[in-house]
């Protein structure tokens, strides 16, 4: 063989070493890279666990992080009592399992009481949404910032666009549809009355019947609003006015409003133009009329706009084996697309504000501006419905005692309040339990 066709062997054979080198290199990255994306996140939830919100869960909404980012998620829906028992048992062993926690605020309060929690303002900013000032408010609790808030669900006001002709001197659509200064109690009485007036009847409504949700108007709206409180105020002299100004609004009130279980019959009769109630309970009327409803947030009061505030938040247990990765799964679930995605499919509301913006016109955007617009007043005062286990139904019927005693049979407010206080107070007391925001400052 001559020297030439030595080269050229020589060449080929140095050609093959190097082309298999790259192979290998490149096989053995590819390895590499799929060890580092097989990570899988464990995420335990309390919220979205019905079956059907599972399957959209794992089946939609989780899908697309994964094809993003390569790292799995194992979604695991719980009780709360399942979550408290396997992350005290994980945080006590130092064996901690969970990466991702999904539950209410009350339970990632306790949870972060108990020093279980990650503070989360060690992570990167999330960019490109905006949480209102009241979400961030109650999500540093314990001295940390404990849990990003990720979906929220509460009670509006719905306003028949026909009841715009008739609002009260000095008050305009934009101060209700925002929440200003003067979208207050006594300018909704003066709105119902103006309608009571001129329209020949009365058509403000409540669902006071026997299946509604009237009793968390009065501890959850009107209480905090007059008093700044839900329960350690019960019978103040803040407490007597307020009871005072119910009768009067009463008189402008659809009588049927006591048989009304839900709002949202009664508005797409117009029986009801002005309507309070859960959104899931309004939702069918917007629905059926987007372009005949616009939802807005509640009046205020002397002490503040007192609302209920359903919050569910995304919280890091201290230890979490992939806390990197389970922050990125909450930077998705936390941006604006994927918070609409959620309304959509199971009807949670968002907790950014850009999130509002992305939902396609008709009735869900009607709901979500209306739901925000709530949230982001200066003067949001939130409630947090108490947790008392088995005497939840006692801490309701007090209140419905009192509305049915004082506005319905016209019995004497304060000794009315006075008598039943001592009830009150001790349902928590007697279980040794905190009394529920605004009572009791968050944190």
């Amino acid at each position: 063989m001559g020297y030439e066709a030595i080269s050229k062997t020589l060449a080929i054979i140095i050609s093959i070493i190097v082309i298999a080198a790259i192979i290998g290199g490149a096989y053995w990255w590819y390895v590499s890279t799929q060890q580092q994306q097989q990570v899988t996140v464990t995420w335990a939830s309390t919220q979205l666990v019905p079956p059907e919100e599972q399957a959209f869960v794992k089946g939609e909404l989780l899908p697309p992080f994964t094809n993003e980012t390569g790292i799995s998620v194992e979604f695991v829906g719980l009780s709360y009592d399942e979550l408290n028992t396997r992350l005290q048992s994980e945080e006590q062993s130092g064996k901690v399992t969970i990466d991702l926690i999904g539950e209410l605020h009350g339970g990632i309060d306790y949870f972060a009481s108990q020093g279980w929690l990650e503070d989360l303002s060690k992570f990167p900013a999330l960019s490109g949404r905006t949480f209102p000032d009241v979400l961030e408010q109650y999500s540093h609790i314990h001295g940390i910032k404990a849990y990003i808030p990720w979906m929220t669900a509460t009670y509006v006001m719905v306003v028949n666009k026909k009841a715009w002709d008739y609002l009260p001197s000095g008050l305009t659509k934009d101060d209700v549809m925002t929440g200003t200064e003067k979208w207050t109690y006594d300018a909704l009485l003066e709105w119902a009355k103006n309608l009571y007036e001129k329209t020949g009847g009365p058509k403000l409504g409540f669902p006071a019947g026997p299946n509604g949700l009237f009793v968390r108007f009065l501890h959850g709206y009107l209480y905090p609003s007059f008093t700044g409180a839900q329960v350690k105020n019960f019978n103040s002299d803040d407490a007597v006015a307020m009871w005072q100004y119910l009768k009067e609004l009463w008189k402008y009130v659809v009588p049927e409003s006591t048989t009304y279980d839900a709002m949202a019959d009664p508005l797409l009769k117009e029986d009801v133009w002005i309507a309070w109630d859960h959104t899931a309970r309004i939702k069918d009327a917007i629905e059926q009329k987007p372009d005949q409803f616009d939802v807005v947030p509640v009046p205020r009061g002397p002490k503040g706009r007192g609302f209920i505030l359903v919050v569910a938040g995304l919280a890091i247990p201290k230890g979490a084996p992939h806390e990197d990765e389970a922050w990125k799964l909450i930077d998705y679930l936390t941006r604006p697309e994927t918070q609409v995605k959620v309304l959509e499919e199971v009807g949670f509301f968002p907790t950014v504000k850009e999130a509002s913006e992305q939902v396609p016109a008709g009735p869900l955007q009607v709901l979500a501006k209306g739901v925000m617009a709530q949230q982001s007043t200066s003067d949001a005062l939130v409630a947090l419905i108490p947790s008392l286990g088995a005497k939840g139904g006692d801490f309701k019927q007090i209140y419905l005692t009192a509305f049915e005693k004082i506005v319905l049979n016209n019995e004497d407010i304060k000794s009315t309040l006075d008598n039943l206080y001592p009830q009150l107070i001790d349902l928590f007391q007697s279980q040794g339990l905190p009394l529920p925001p605004p009572d009791q400052p968050v944190g």
